[in-house]
């Protein structure tokens, strides 16, 4: 199915039938009187709620067709593109679980259809529309990076793996962002062990965000804050290697030298470690 006409490509008089078929569904008093929904088949229900999506109304009275299509008449071929359509209404109006769980039945009925891989994806679409800002609870992010990981695994030739990969790496920038914003209110309040915890996590666990420069230049803030010079400099020195046209490398480099130090490799610590394998592709 193309998802970008889901519900379009409609000639003129197909358009003008289905909107004679709502004429008559909305039709009371005057003379005329309402048919039930049952009186009509399922392709002209199906495609009816295909107009109100085309048209712009609410997503969820295209909701309620889809539904009749599926209750109406189970098991054809309209009930299985109808179901699918479910998902994708519900989805887009922000009915996340209900999206999810109508993708799933879709999976469970029709796992080897050409919209199973959409309907993992939606799935997964369905978590990662409702990450919010960085400084709420991130068990949605969680959620969003397996499912999205599971599309990826999945259906790796298709174009919903393109888009769960691009998502994916967004996903997990929000969630190293998440550790910064904890990690700079511990920093700001010199509590720099737990700072430290949280900007180590960063380096260790989210080398491929665009947040490890800043982590590296806080933990040279934080162990300069204890006096811990050889784990500062080897901060700095990792700081400098990967991101020397950073901002943040300047800073930290201009504290190191303000207390007579320069940005290198130094003792034996998880930092020494981290330059060996990140620097010297030393992973033993």
């Amino acid at each position: 199915m193309d998802r970008q006409a889901m519900a379009g490509g409609k000639s003129s008089a197909q358009w003008m039938g289905i909107a004679l078929f709502v004429l008559t569904l909305s039709a009371c008093g005057g003379g005329t009187q309402e048919r039930p929904l049952d009186s009509y088949t399922a392709e002209e229900i199906y495609k009816q709620g295909e107009l109100q999506l085309e048209a712009g109304a609410k997503p969820k009275d295209a909701i309620r067709y889809f539904q009749e299509v599926e209750r109406l008449y189970p098991y054809s071929e309209w009930a299985k593109r109808a179901l699918i359509m479910q998902a994708f209404s519900q989805h887009k109006a922000k009915q996340y679980e209900e999206a999810r769980s109508t993708a799933q039945r879709f999976l469970d009925t029709y796992p080897g259809d050409e919209d199973a891989a959409y309907a993992s994806y939606l799935m997964a679409l369905s978590y990662y529309d409702q990450i919010d800002e960085v400084g709420r609870d991130q068990g949605l992010t969680f959620q969003a990076l397996q499912a999205m990981r599971g599309v990826i695994e999945q259906y790796p030739d298709s174009d919903y793996a393109r888009s769960a990969m691009l998502k994916f790496d967004l996903a997990f920038d929000h969630l190293a962002g998440k550790e910064m914003e904890i990690g700079r209110f511990y920093l700001k309040r010199q509590n720099y062990t737990a700072a430290i915890n949280r900007f180590r996590v960063v380096v260790q666990d989210f080398q491929t965000t665009t947040h490890t420069a800043e982590a590296l230049h806080r933990l040279v803030e934080a162990y300069l804050a204890l006096g811990l010079a050889e784990e500062a400099q080897t901060a700095g020195a990792i700081l400098g290697y990967n991101y020397q046209a950073s901002p943040f490398y300047q800073d930290s480099f201009n504290l190191l030298k303000g207390r007579g130090l320069a940005p290198e490799a130094r003792g034996d610590n998880w930092l020494r470690a981290v330059y060996r394998q990140m620097i010297k592709g030393e992973w033993l």
